[in-house]
């Protein structure tokens, strides 16, 4: 619930500060003034719950920083503003974490700014925009390679791959996927992390429907990896790969139900196996309707 003790503060500090804006400052500079006003406003409609008070004010308080052309006190102003609007509204939060990375871009802050890039995909994830998530997640990529945090990088790409495959967009997800796999050979605390991987790209290549790609990359997988050709999950992909070569969609189904019995499958995973089953079903009234 609101307070509405500290908002009544809150508006009092806020009147004040277009008070000290419209007057004339003789000594000092009145936008200095008006920012320690609008930052205690912002404050007492924080104590108060009044979430849009509170971020209209922060950017109040953002415009008087770059008045002074003090651009990171302007950043993080945008970026506390749209802390505010998360609570309420999506898009004004977006559009000052916008405002934030740009002016964090501009004075060589990349840290900040891959952190905000971070958010505004996760935003957009979460509102289902997952075009405009993978946009953001790629510029993600971009600056924290710039900044040499491979880790939190490859975070965003495998939120990409997720969410190209998604999107039908199969072989984006597959590079990357191979790609990070590869990545990961090479590093102890990663290895573990290769079969899953692998087994993302073999689900995506079985996606394409093309079994000829598909055998190749598991032929491709086994080099990449000697150990991957023991595993449950090589086992599976190349059951599944058979079976599409067969056009059989009880053996698609049994590969799949054995697998899942000891290793429970993601819905993602999940999501994507039911595309090529349904494409398999498909192939398979096609065939009867030839007989």
């Amino acid at each position: 619930m609101s307070d509405q003790n500290q908002i009544k503060k809150g508006e009092d500090f806020e009147k004040q500060a277009e008070k000290k804006l419209k007057g004339w400052a003789f000594f000092g500079s009145k936008h200095e003034d008006a920012a320690d006003l609008y930052e205690k406003a912002a404050n007492f409609y924080k104590l108060g719950k009044s979430w849009d008070q509170a971020g209209a004010v922060y950017v109040k308080l953002a415009e008087c920083f770059l008045k002074l052309d003090s651009k990171h006190e302007a950043a993080n102003a945008f970026a506390d503003a749209a802390h505010c609007y998360k609570k309420t509204n999506t898009t004004e939060c977006i559009t000052r974490l916008e405002q934030s990375l740009d002016l964090f871009m501009e004075i060589g802050r990349l840290g900040m700014s891959a952190r905000y890039c971070k958010e505004i995909a996760e935003l957009y994830e979460q509102e289902q925009n997952l075009e405009k998530a993978m946009v953001y997640y790629d510029k993600a990529v971009d600056l924290y390679q710039g900044e040499e945090v491979n880790s939190s990088a490859n975070q965003c790409r495998l939120k990409i791959a997720q969410y190209a495959a998604e999107l039908e967009q199969y072989q984006k997800a597959i590079e990357i996927y191979e790609d990070i796999a590869k990545q990961a050979l090479n590093n102890n605390l990663l290895k573990y992390g290769v079969r899953g991987h692998l087994l993302n790209a073999g689900i995506c290549q079985l996606c394409k429907g093309d079994v000829v790609a598909i055998t190749n990359a598991l032929e491709k997988y086994e080099d990449l990896d000697p150990t991957f050709s023991g595993s449950r999950e090589y086992k599976l992909l190349t059951a599944l790969a058979a079976s599409i070569d067969e056009e059989d969609v009880e053996k698609f189904t049994d590969a799949i139900k054995e697998f899942d019995s000891i290793t429970k499958l993601d819905a993602w995973k999940t999501t994507l196996l039911l595309r090529v089953k349904e494409m398999l079903k498909a192939k398979e009234m096609e065939d009867d309707d030839l007989t």
